[in-house]
């Protein structure tokens, strides 16, 4: 393809950073997921004293080397679309500045009285793996159908809340402090763990009547659990059933999310797919 203008070659970089419906886009993305992936791998090795003690100098350069590469790309970001404040402080624009912003921060880390600062800094590289919610194709279908379902799971839990405050009391009044139910929050946190079929067993019913209530939270859970899981998945298959979203990209306000054969952003209304 030819490119005889910077508005061309702006256009190009667009489509191959921002969307995933062409070889070059694609080629980008699985490069970019490579680096993310080999990135939070080096930061989970390196928290590991024998890796760190012996091959910290190659976890380092290596950090450098993708640090780069990660902030070449956070700036074309911000160079290809039309409002870079629009992606700057989007969710993705800041996840990418956490990626790359700890590695140049370490410069300022250096003494060895701030070791342990430059150590919790450093972790912060993992938030790189929230780079990967940029190429889940299903990640926004499941968080409309989570958005959608937010009233209904809202009631469930506030019920489920109102439960665990009747059988905590109920508990704290059979069990008394004797058994560990000292308080009724306490008692309250024993009924939300058995409730959720966890059972970490530092507080257990000493009473028959306390067993016979307990056993009747167990089977509860089982049936509590799976209310959400249905919630959700109704709203999943009625979701099914509407138009899917394209890849297309704003130019203007980096939107990604719209209707197949769409022209215009549903954002900012900009022209899609505009003729150089």
């Amino acid at each position: 393809m030819e490119i005889d203008s910077n508005k061309g070659l702006k256009s190009l970089l667009h489509e191959i950073i921002y969307e995933a419906d062409t070889p070059e886009g694609k080629l980008f993305d699985v490069l970019l997921l490579v680096l993310i992936l080999l990135s939070v791998f080096v930061v989970m090795l390196d928290s590991i004293a024998i890796f760190h003690e012996n091959y910290r100098y190659l976890f380092d350069i290596i950090e450098w080397i993708i640090t780069v590469l990660f902030s070449i790309e956070y700036g074309l970001r911000i160079i290809v679309v039309k409002k870079p404040i629009k992606y700057i402080t989007s969710f993705f624009g800041i996840i990418d500045l956490l990626s790359i912003l700890p590695q140049y921060l370490s410069f300022f880390f250096v003494s060895s009285g701030s070791l342990a600062a430059l150590r919790a800094l450093r972790l912060l590289r993992i938030f790189r793996i929230l780079k990967l919610t940029r190429f889940i194709g299903e990640s926004n279908f499941l968080i409309r159908s989570l958005k959608a379902s937010r009233a209904k799971i809202g009631v469930f839990l506030f019920t489920v809340f109102i439960l665990s405050i009747i059988f905590g009391t109920i508990m704290y009044l059979i069990e008394g402090e004797e058994n560990g139910f000292t308080s009724i929050p306490e008692s309250i946190y024993w009924t939300i763990v058995t409730l959720t079929t966890v059972g970490y067993g530092d507080i257990a019913p000493g009473t028959t009547i306390g067993r016979f209530i307990a056993s009747i939270i167990m089977i509860m859970g089982y049936g509590i659990i799976a209310v959400p899981t249905g919630i959700v998945s109704a709203e999943m298959a009625q979701k099914r059933r509407r138009p899917d979203t394209n890849t297309q990209s704003c130019s203007i306000c980096a939107e990604s999310s719209h209707k197949d054969n769409a022209k215009y952003c549903h954002s900012c209304g900009n022209l899609l797919n505009e003729e150089e």
